[in-house]
């Protein structure tokens, strides 16, 4: 596949931020990153330039040009860019699914062939030219507002219809079937995010989701990869983390404040997830902050 234009066009929307695409985002970094941890909203991601692995539970995907990731559920997901540089960047285009089209569009599918593939948390693989097109052409609405408000609303239409028929899409689709699996796991981890901070209630996320406990744990798992314990966990280091180096809270701080009962406790689960303590991580954060600044002076 011939990723070069949509290289141009990415830079582009780089330099000039515009607003007039909704719901589309360029990731750029110019060097590779050490492990990341973070929460996926429902997106489909097309790797331009560079590689990153990502992984969920005991699934890893490796990400290179032409490859795309889509996530249909919130997931908290461990990634780490493995090739960026300043003549070569990492790139990658984002685009955020907007789930009421999506429902509105199955009604249409609903005797539409499923392809044959596996349905995964993380689905990943080869770009399919069918929906890379219009999200290719979305793109190049960059430069004009009025083709972008005209023009827009059915170029996306199609970019998710095209998902949809793809093998990619099928957690996607299974997602907006109603009352399957997919959608009753979405509706739990909903009330999960919403309430991450108080203990976990497992018979109360089996009751939202219209399950047995033992069958939420099943189906939890396969939908997101994780169990619904860790799921938790990782919700509250990812808001710890955010705490501890984008608002600059004390160790402490971050950890009641994510629901923690014991710091040691929270210093030990946020070691295994990010390799090392809070405190220097969020020592390290500042010290690269302070360097980058220092350099643009």
């Amino acid at each position: 596949m011939d990723l070069s234009r949509l290289v141009t066009l990415a830079e582009r929307f780089c330099t000039e931020k515009p607003e007039t695409l909704p719901g589309l985002s360029v990731y750029r970094r110019m060097a590779v990153s050490d492990i990341e941890a973070v929460l996926y909203e429902p997106v489909i991601c097309l790797i331009l330039q560079g590689s990153k692995d990502t992984s969920i539970g005991d699934q890893t995907v490796r990400l290179v040009p032409g490859y795309a990731l889509l996530v249909s559920h919130d997931l908290p997901v461990v990634s780490r860019i493995t090739r960026a540089s300043p003549q070569a960047p990492y790139l990658a285009l984002i685009l955020a699914l907007d789930l009421g089209l999506v429902r509105g569009l199955y009604d249409q599918l609903a005797d539409a062939p499923v392809p044959d593939a596996p349905v995964r948390p993380l689905s990943a693989g080869p770009a399919d030219p069918a929906w890379v097109a219009p999200l290719e052409r979305y793109l190049g609405l960059v430069d004009n507002a009025l083709d972008a408000r005209v023009l827009g609303p059915a170029t996306l239409r199609e970019v998710h219809y095209r998902l949809l028929l793809s093998p990619i899409g099928r957690m996607l689709r299974n997602l907006v079937i109603p009352d399957s699996h997919a959608s009753r796991i979405a509706r739990a981890i909903g009330k999960l995010r919403a309430e991450f901070r108080a203990p976990l209630g497992v018979p109360d996320l089996a009751k939202s989701a219209g399950m047995s406990v033992s069958s939420f744990h099943e189906h939890f798992k396969s939908v997101t990869g994780t169990t619904p314990l860790q799921y938790q966990k990782d919700l509250r280091l990812i808001e710890a983390r955010a705490r501890l180096v984008g608002r600059g809270q004390t160790v402490s701080e971050a950890a009641y404040a994510v629901g923690y009962e014991s710091p040691t406790h929270f210093s030990r689960d946020y070691s295994r997830k990010f390799g090392l303590p809070p405190s220097r991580d969020a020592r390290d954060a500042l010290s690269v902050a302070g360097d980058a600044i220092a350099a643009g002076a």
